[in-house]
């Protein structure tokens, strides 16, 4: 049972830190892999299948895309994301001798 005392206690409380109720969608980010002479398009597809999850005809839609223009888009997400796809592709293109280029751009 709750008392008099207690209610007019806690009626007089107030939180320290209001909540943000103005919260924003993230900005969204364009994931660009840029061609070159080097890396092979079996590496670009299968980078593209482990680390952003695409179908493999998806993946090779894509690759030659990029051949063919030179760079392309293959994923559009929040920053955060973008980025570390994006550095997780570069380790794995290091590792595997190939200077895969990947650029973020924000999605308008």
């Amino acid at each position: 049972m709750t008392t008099a005392t207690e209610v007019l206690i806690k009626s007089q409380i107030k939180p320290r830190i209001e909540p943000k109720l103005n919260i924003k969608e993230p900005s969204m980010f364009k994931v660009i892999y840029i061609n070159d002479e080097i890396t092979t398009a079996e590496f670009v597809v299968e980078s593209l299948v482990s680390v952003f999850n695409l179908e493999k005809t998806v993946a090779e839609d894509l690759t030659q895309k990029i051949h063919e223009n030179g760079s392309a888009v293959v994923s559009v997400m929040p920053y955060e994301i973008a980025e570390q796809k994006g550095i997780e592709v570069s380790f794995l293109a290091r590792r595997h001798g190939y200077p895969l280029e990947i650029k973020l751009e924000a999605d308008e």
